[in-house]
């Protein structure tokens, strides 16, 4: 379905032929905007005709895209009847997303709170589903969705506004454009603003409910991920996933836990993120890429799934994988690297453990077969030698995969 979804949004949103040229120049605006020029845009950018028109024909189907890459990775236990809250929306696009990677529930009765600061995304985006939906002759939508124009405060983060708690919070790429104003270097800033956020979402969400939130992939929203799970950590909601331990997180300041009498990895070079190449993208989603003179060879993202909110969640518990972690996720470790070639014909993969980053090696189809996301249970893991060895580039732990 992802691939008809360029042909799906140029007739819902068709362009003029006499305006259709400025379209990629129209979008390497809005990219220049959301990334090196963040402090000339407005927060209303989408309220401009032209900067919403290249919004969905470039950057809704590639977070569409992205988003469908993780979907199916993500243990989502929705029930019938239960609400859903997605907090700085846009078009739709988490709602969106979700009606594509998961077909199984769209005959499920849900509800949909999609809230953002802009009216023309809302409706652009409420329009956008209603194609995207009656486009499945096969089903009819049990989906109701309520749009809700807000502004979300992240400073003073509050009980939700006249809805009630979700099964599910979403927040999909806001909060880069709060973090980003901040300094890099600016590490207290990060973890204040990532512990508002977590109490923002936290407010919307039922004391059983999963809370989901994916960034861009660069070093400053992988440093806030790290950080915002410690945040949720202190409000009793456990890691689900990437995370398969409550350890303390090897990304923000060296993996405090001593393994053998050394320390871990040097952070400023490493952050949580997962990358993927694009060559089963839409093609004509990649040619408009090119047109921008934006061409997406590979996607990078964040992203963050808690769990149920627990009365306490102590020092202890964070050093071993929780019940819930055992049971989702069998503890091992969640593969952050694409394939490369080592010594004596052996292949490797990094990966995130309670052990901090380990260095998985095996032959070339055992290592290809574990795609950047993959969980590899503890059973498959073993020591590579009898006396532990280190990668020399990374300090991780070197381990063999079954």
């Amino acid at each position: 379905m992802i691939d008809s979804i360029p042909d799906l949004i140029d007739k819902t949103f068709p362009i003029p032929g006499r305006f259709r040229g400025a379209l990629p120049s129209d979008i390497a605006e809005l990219s220049r905007l959301l990334t090196n020029k963040r402090g000339d845009r407005s927060l209303s950018y989408l309220t401009r005709p032209n900067f919403l028109s290249a919004y969905l024909h470039y950057f809704l189907p590639w977070n569409l895209y992205r988003l469908c890459l993780l979907m199916p990775v993500l243990n989502l236990r929705l029930n019938s009847g239960d609400t859903i809250t997605d907090l700085g929306c846009g078009p739709l696009t988490f709602t969106s997303a979700l009606w594509i990677s998961r077909p199984d529930l769209r005959k499920l009765p849900l509800e949909f709170n999609c809230v953002d600061r802009s009216g023309p995304a809302l409706e652009a985006g409420k329009k956008f589903f209603k194609a995207l939906a009656a486009a499945d002759n096969n089903s009819t939508c049990a989906w109701k969705i309520n749009t809700i124009k807000e502004d979300l405060d992240i400073r003073q983060p509050k009980a939700a506004r006249k809805r009630k708690q979700a099964s599910l919070v979403c927040a999909v790429n806001i909060f880069n454009e709060i973090y980003d104003s901040l300094s890099h270097s600016d590490t207290e800033g990060l973890i204040k603003m990532s512990a508002n956020a977590a109490k923002l979402m936290h407010n919307e969400a039922e004391k059983d409910a999963s809370i989901l939130t994916v960034e861009p992939g660069v070093p400053q929203s992988g440093k806030f991920i790290s950080f915002l799970r410690g945040a949720f950590l202190e409000l009793g909601r456990a890691p689900v996933s990437p995370c398969t331990h409550c350890a303390a997180c090897p990304f923000i300041s060296g993996y405090t836990k001593i393994i053998k009498g050394r320390n871990w990895i040097d952070t400023k070079k490493r952050w949580c993120h997962f990358g993927f190449e694009t060559y089963d993208a839409p093609k004509k989603l990649r040619d408009l890429s090119k047109a921008a003179k934006l061409p997406k060879e590979r996607l990078v993202f964040s992203y963050l799934l808690t769990g149920a909110q627990t009365k306490e969640i102590n020092a202890k518990a964070r050093q071993t994988s929780i019940s819930e972690n055992k049971k989702n996720e069998n503890g091992g470790a969640r593969v952050i690297s694409d394939a490369f070639l080592l010594p004596e014909n052996l292949f490797g993969r990094y990966a995130c453990s309670e052990n901090g980053l380990i260095l998985v090696t095996g032959n070339r189809e055992r290592i290809e077969e574990l795609n950047s996301l993959s969980h590899i249970p503890q059973n498959r893991l073993v020591e590579f030698s009898a006396n532990n060895q280190y990668d020399k580039k990374s300090g991780a732990l070197i381990k063999g995969v079954k």
